[in-house]
């Protein structure tokens, strides 16, 4: 399956560019992965620009309110994703302000899972960044049934 990463703007502290790299990378060992970094200069124009470079893929967007999973219930929603025929999936972090109403709304019109939640901690733009390419990293590594996992 393709995984669309989509972010508003790029990781700008040295750790976050780090990780982030680090773990595209490695996700590019069992996933098609495209990376679109897109910019707007109000949250109604981030929000815009991030429904525009989904275009017809199914969208995920990381908000506190989403669903909360576990590292073996990320994997196993890839798979059922995957295996239901779906060929690419769009996964969107906000910029600082978040997602707007009103592409949350679009977005849970066509998915009750529509929204992923990394956690009740509120994390910076730049670690949610990391922490997404991580996550699906080891959501991978689950599937392929490799040792990185220790769950």
């Amino acid at each position: 399956m393709r995984l669309h990463l989509i972010t508003v703007g790029e990781p700008r502290l040295a750790y976050a560019r780090a990780g982030w790299d680090e773990y595209a990378t490695r996700l590019r060992r069992y996933h098609k992965v495209q990376v679109s970094r897109v910019s707007g200069k109000t949250q109604a124009l981030e929000s815009e620009a991030i429904r525009k470079a989904a275009g017809k893929a199914p969208l995920i967007l990381l908000d506190p309110r989403g669903r909360q999973f576990t590292s073996e219930g990320l994997s196993a929603y890839l798979d059922a994703r995957a295996l239901g025929g779906t060929g690419e999936l769009a996964l969107a972090v906000g910029g600082p302000e978040g997602h707007t109403d009103e592409l949350r709304a679009s977005v849970l019109q066509s998915s009750a899972d529509a929204l992923w939640s990394l956690g009740e901690l509120t994390l910076p733009h730049d670690l949610a960044m990391v922490v997404l390419a991580e996550a699906l990293y080891r959501a991978a590594t689950i599937s392929a049934g490799e040792p990185y996992h220790r769950g």
